[in-house]
């Protein structure tokens, strides 16, 4: 197994929600790092909705192991951001058995 090239700086962010005082919530990003990733675009599709077009791609986003627990260790509940990009985070499994890196499989959507 090669080692995976961390050439991309990615954040790490996870929601907040805050009560929106009318019995629901609103929904906010908080940065809880920057990682260095390996990022691979996998598999792509456009659909409509309504009157636009939106494109996902899919991607295999390999970072450093991070023990479990750890705020630094990404699940599926949070996404990664490069400028202004969004990878929200659908997957995580160890790379390898020893889990020295972490594949994240993110989808990434764009509206055209």
């Amino acid at each position: 197994m090669n080692t995976p090239r961390l050439t991309r700086k990615l954040v790490l962010e996870a929601p907040v929600r805050s009560a929106d005082g009318a019995g629901g919530y609103t929904e906010t990003w908080a940065a809880l790092g920057t990682l260095w990733a390996e990022v691979t675009a996998r598999s792509g599709a456009e659909r409509e909705v309504g009157e636009a077009s939106v494109s996902r791609v899919g991607y295999r986003i390999v970072v450093r192991g991070a023990p479990e627990g750890s705020s630094m260790r990404p699940s599926p509940d949070q996404r990664f951001t490069e400028g202004a990009r969004r990878f929200v985070i659908r997957a995580v499994a160890e790379r390898d058995p020893r889990g020295q890196y972490l594949i994240c499989f993110a989808d990434e959507e764009v509206v055209a």
